[in-house]
């Protein structure tokens, strides 16, 4: 694996385990690694935090960066949203979250 390249641990809607290969590199958020590997995220918003259709479940230890204004109002009107809910989109790859394990959220 590269030096700069991190893990991310995507649980599908069926409940299998992606081990995906991340650039931080290229300023990649969550949201566009799943599409790039052809998951299940639809993203329509193209990544502005105005749709949840790219919702996760944090469910490794992770530290991420607290939620933006944006992104808890994107979550006060989705479906299936829990204490642990994010934004795929607004989770950057950066070194800090290698390892890191999230559930894409059930489809509205």
């Amino acid at each position: 694996m590269a030096d700069n390249t991190i893990i991310v641990n995507i649980i599908d809607r069926e409940g299998n385990s992606h081990a995906l290969e991340a650039p931080t590199d290229m300023s990649m958020n969550i949201m566009e690694l799943c599409k790039s590997y052809e998951l299940p995220v639809e993203g329509a918003c193209g990544g502005m935090a105005m749709c949840a259709t790219c919702q996760c479940y944090l469910e490794s230890d992770h530290e991420l960066p607290e939620q933006g204004d944006d992104e808890l109002d994107m979550l006060d009107q989705a479906f299936f949203v829990k204490d642990n809910s994010r934004l795929g989109c607004q989770i950057h790859i950066t070194d800090e979250i290698d390892g890191i394990i999230l559930r894409l959220a059930p489809e509205a």
